[in-house]
C-alpha cells in the first residue's frame, strides 16, 4: 500500500492508512452526524473488509466506501441495515476533483483485500469500549462490560415492567439483542435470551422502548453493539461470578417510586401481594 501515514480528508471523516488496516477519524463539528462524532475514530483491519467502492455522490462529490464482512464489525451487525447513508461509518465523501486520489487509494486498497472472503467467523473491528448508558423512553439502560441494567422511569414504564422490577442481565444469559431504530416507528432495545419473549416491547422486561427524543441512535447503537460484541465473545460457557451488588438508591428515588406502585395498586393493577413485596423490596434498597 501507499506509505504508512497517508491520509485522505473528506467531509466529516480522514482515513489514514496502514499496512493492514484503516484508521477512520470522524470530526467532532456541529455538521457531523451525531453517530460519527461520538463514535471518535476505529480502527478497520483489512481483514474486516469484502470490497471497496468508488461511485459519484451528490453535488459534485464522490463517494469511497468500504464494504465490511458480515459478521466482522458489531456496530453493523446491529445496526441490521437500518442505518441512513449519512450515518454509514464506511463512507467517505470528497469533492469531485479529488477522484483520481481516491480512485489511487481505493486500487490501493483492493489489492490488499482476499479476494471473495466470505462472512467472518468473529469481530474483527472493536466495539464501543464500556461503560455504557442511554435514557429510553421507559427507563434508563446501562453496561459495564459485563452486565446490562435496566432502572425503570415512572414516567414511561409500563405496570408490567413496574411490577417485575428494575433488572440486571449478565452477558452469558443473552444470546444476542435486537435494535430497532428510533427513527422509525417501535423503536427498542431487546436482549435476546432464547426464551418466548411478550411481542410488544413496553411490556417485555428485557427491553427498552425508545421515542419522543429517547434511545437516539448516537447512544442506543453503540451501546448495542458493545452488548452484541460481549455476547458473542463470552457467550454462556465464560460466564464468571455475579456482579457486585450497585450502589444504594437515593431515598427520593425509592419514595417517588413506592408513591408510583402506590398509585398503581390503588387503580387495581397490581394485587395487594405484589404491592407488599415490591415495596418490601424497594425498602430494602435504602
Amino acid at each position: 500500500m501507499s506509505r504508512m501515514g497517508d491520509v485522505l480528508a473528506g467531509l466529516h471523516a480522514a482515513w489514514e492508512f496502514d499496512s493492514d488496516s484503516v484508521l477512520i477519524r470522524y470530526e467532532r463539528g456541529l455538521r457531523t452526524p451525531k453517530l460519527l462524532a461520538a463514535l471518535g475514530e476505529r480502527r478497520i483491519p483489512l481483514a474486516a473488509l469484502a470490497g471497496v467502492t468508488l461511485d459519484p455522490g451528490r453535488r459534485g462529490t464522490v463517494v469511497l466506501r468500504a464494504e465490511p464482512r458480515p459478521g466482522a464489525d458489531p456496530l453493523v451487525e446491529a445496526a441490521a441495515g437500518q442505518l441512513k447513508e449519512g450515518c454509514d461509518p464506511y463512507r467517505l465523501v470528497l469533492p469531485a476533483e479529488r477522484e483520481v486520489l481516491a480512485e489511487y487509494y481505493a486500487d490501493e486498497l483492493r489489492a490488499r483485500l482476499k479476494p471473495d472472503p466470505g462472512p467472518a467467523e468473529r469481530f474483527l473491528v472493536a466495539a464501543p469500549e464500556a461503560p455504557l448508558s442511554f435514557k429510553a423512553y421507559d427507563g434508563k439502560a446501562s453496561f459495564d462490560g459485563r452486565t446490562v441494567r435496566y432502572r425503570w422511569f415512572w414516567t414511561g414504564a409500563s405496570s408490567a415492567k413496574w411490577k417485575a422490577g428494575d433488572q440486571s442481565f449478565d452477558v452469558s444469559e443473552l444470546n444476542g439483542v435486537e435494535w430497532r431504530s428510533p427513527e422509525v416507528f417501535e423503536g427498542h432495545l431487546r436482549l435476546l435470551r432464547g426464551e418466548d419473549a411478550p411481542a410488544q416491547a413496553d411490556q417485555d422486561p428485557a427491553t427498552v422502548v425508545f421515542g419522543l427524543g429517547y434511545g437516539s441512535v448516537h447512544e442506543s447503537l453503540p451501546f448495542a453493539a458493545a452488548v452484541l460484541a460481549a455476547v458473542r465473545t463470552r457467550g454462556p460457557a465464560a460466564a464468571v461470578a455475579a456482579a457486585p451488588p450497585g450502589p444504594r438508591r437515593d431515598p427520593a428515588d425509592i419514595a417517588e417510586r413506592i408513591r408510583h406502585l402506590g398509585e398503581l395498586h390503588q387503580a387495581g393493577l397490581v394485587t395487594d401481594e405484589e404491592f407488599a413485596a415490591k415495596k418490601a423490596e424497594l425498602l430494602s434498597e435504602l
